[in-house]
């Protein structure tokens, strides 16, 4: 038996090391290890409630807004305040269009590289004038030794495509994703001001007046994406989904519990109960059956986590964010988020089996596909184009209400009530996010946030319940303790990104071994 560590696990929300023990060549026990703390909801207690907007869309710059809008959101429930239809679209299409950045660089900047070896580019051969461009530029870094950051990486294993005219036109779209994915952030910063860390929402809707000029600009730039994603994003993902990585998705490798959860994101009317990606959850694997969520079923325990144990309960209108390293049984900054005490998967993945577009379940049902690693990729590609092409509705609604007098501000509920909480419960393109809020004497009495790494990275539960990446990696093969792609592959289908070193320890020689990866 081996013990595989990689640590740090970088370029996600927080720092992460993942251990597992290796039996036989399988994962046999997996543990996420979340190695900072943050603090962020003691930073808001007696402040203005307003400030928890800017405050925590600090907290993660990667989908830039994203818990400002949650904020916002629950900041909009505890003032009564009533978001008008124009303040509605205009966040839409601010956080949509930060999709649009977030899951291409995903794919192609942050995961495809544990699918494809580089080195086949110099053995491109066909004639395409493009294509020869990216064999020169990668030949000449290889043959400088210098092809960062498409290398150091894991070695190519046998689900590793080598074809040469596959893996140029991949490169080549790697690079395409360079520049569509900027253009995207700056469509989000036409109606944000600036992104990351968006200045337009606040509670009661935005403050972005946008002209005709602006919408026309962004729906512009939006058809753009559009041809992009459908074209070159989705058709990737499913090239490599259904070709080289079918055993992979056949064997639902990296697959979790198959509970599946959903808040609903992206709302369709100005009264919250009609949203583009749908409310739900999905327990045990069963699709037949998805069931309404009733948020008092949520808690986050500390059993495993250095925390203290909140003295008025586990949910989060009511528990706390103390740090305490002296819990013996503790290894993660992470607490362990539960639905009815059950663990359950957020993300791309989640909410396409909520919503189960008949396009992406065909595929599913056609190839045979399990949940898992491979799966979740398509289910972000599949979304992305869904939402992509229902901004053009948004857009087509924001200037029809431009027509007849644009409001984006519910200007009677600025001031912080006395007394009053909310929760502000959406999805992101990690998942699931909610905040809660209770605010006394004008300022905020507790703040929490339950975010999509904490639902998927979490430490077991004092029931000893793994969380949905451990769940995961157990099971997942690992031929060769040296060369462990297959967990990388796991994790980074979540969208925690990647890694910057590994190491490996020896169970007879303790010596660590260290590797850079891409």
């Amino acid at each position: 038996m081996g013990t595989v560590i990689i640590d740090p696990v970088t370029r996600i929300e927080g720092h992460l090391k993942v251990e597992v023990e290796v039996t036989n060549g399988v994962i046999t026990d997996a543990k996420s290890i979340g190695t900072m703390y943050r603090g962020f909801e003691p930073l808001l207690r007696g402040r203005d409630p307003r400030d928890a907007t800017y405050v925590t869309e600090r907290t993660c710059g990667v989908c830039a807004g994203s818990h400002g809008w949650a904020s916002s959101l629950a900041l909009d429930q505890a003032f009564g305040a009533k978001v008008p239809a124009g303040g509605r679209l205009i966040r839409n299409l601010m956080m949509g269009a930060m999709w649009l950045h977030d899951h291409p660089l995903h794919f192609y900047h942050l995961s495809a590289l544990d699918y494809i070896d580089i080195t086949a580019v110099a053995k491109y051969q066909g004639q395409d004038a493009g294509l020869l461009k990216v064999k020169d530029k990668i030949g000449k870094l290889i043959a400088a030794g210098d092809t960062a950051p498409l290398t150091p990486r894991y070695e190519p294993d046998e689900f590793c495509v080598n074809d040469p005219e596959l893996v140029t036109l991949a490169v080549s779209h790697y690079l395409k994703a360079l520049d569509m994915q900027a253009r995207a952030k700056k469509m989000s910063a036409l109606f944000a001001g600036k992104q990351p860390h968006q200045s337009s929402i606040v509670v009661g809707g935005v403050t972005i007046l946008p002209n005709i000029e602006v919408v026309e600009q962004f729906r512009s730039m939006l058809l753009e994406q559009i041809d992009y994603l459908e074209n070159i994003y989705l058709q990737d993902v499913l090239t490599f989904g259904t070709g080289p990585l079918l055993p992979l998705a056949q064997a639902g490798v990296g697959g979790s519990y198959g509970n599946y959860l959903s808040y609903g994101g992206f709302g369709q009317d100005d009264e919250g109960k009609d949203f583009l990606f749908k409310s739900g959850i999905v327990l045990d694997g069963d699709l037949s059956k998805v069931m309404t969520i009733d948020q008092s079923k949520i808690t986050e325990g500390v059993t495993r986590a250095w925390y203290k144990d909140s003295p008025k309960g586990d949910h989060p209108f009511d528990s706390d964010t103390v740090p305490d390293l002296s819990r013996t049984d503790a290894y993660s900054f992470v607490k362990a988020p539960r639905y009815d005490g059950k663990p359950v998967e957020v993300g791309p993945l989640a909410r396409m089996l909520v919503l189960q577009p008949k396009g992406l379940m065909d595929i599913i049902a056609k190839y045979n596909i399990k949940p898992g690693a491979v799966a979740r990729h398509a289910a972000r590609a599949f979304e992305t184009v869904i939402l992509a092409k229902e901004m053009i509705n948004w857009v087509n609604q924001l200037e029809a209400e431009m027509g007849k007098g644009l409001r984006i501000h519910d200007t009677d509920h600025w001031n912080a009530p006395a007394v009053g909480q909310g929760i502000g419960l959406t999805e992101v393109p990690r998942g699931a996010l909610g905040h809660w809020i209770k605010i006394k004497d004008h300022v905020t009495e507790n703040y929490q946030m339950v975010v999509p790494t904490t639902w998927n990275f979490s430490p077991k539960d004092a029931q000893g319940n793994y969380g949905p990446l451990e769940k995961a990696l157990i099971g997942v093969p690992i031929p060769d303790e040296n060369n462990p792609i297959n967990i990388v592959r796991v994790i980074r289908s979540y969208d925690p990104c990647l890694a910057c070193a590994i190491h490996l320890i020896d169970p007879q020689t303790n010596e660590i071994r260290k590797f850079r990866i891409g």
